[in-house]
């Protein structure tokens, strides 16, 4: 019989308005509950109960090589103006050895809010590389 593997992280697409962009790394991809805490002052225990409360979802960052003439991450940026921003349905999706999904993440109204250069240094010897942070109103995960 033949032991199967953790999912490796490296294998990996992107998608945002129909085009697959290259990432060389996605972070953020989470979901919490926040706790609402709460005691009646008759109740008999000496402690709150903790319930449920609003979703709250982490800020994704995005990282890629730069490419010469490619400055849409900046532009993006640029367009907001207060409260109007152009909002995009952004799509990671993990793939396995033969390229098909494994899971997917699909990411609601994302917007924005930073975009970071590369570090430059004189005696650097690597990619330069840039970042986007996107805010959004929400994902959810579907697993093939």
């Amino acid at each position: 019989m033949a032991q199967e593997y953790p999912v490796s992280v490296f294998h990996f697409q992107v998608e945002w308005g129909g085009s697959r962009i290259g990432f060389t790394e996605v972070s953020g991809l989470t979901r919490e509950l926040q706790p609402i805490e709460y005691r009646e002052g008759h109740s008999p225990d000496y402690h709150v109960t903790k319930m449920p409360g609003m979703a709250k979802y982490g800020d994704i960052t995005l990282k890629r090589g730069m490419h010469k003439g490619d400055n849409e991450f900046f532009e993006w940026l640029t367009t907001a103006q207060l409260n109007n921003i152009e909002r995009r349905s952004v799509k990671i999706t993990l793939l396995d050895e033969q390229h098909q999904p494994i899971m997917t993440w699909d990411v609601f109204d994302a917007w924005p809010s930073k975009v970071e250069g590369p570090s430059l240094k004189s005696t650097g010897n690597e990619v330069a590389v840039e970042s986007i942070t996107l805010c959004h109103e929400g994902l959810t995960l579907s697993v093939a």
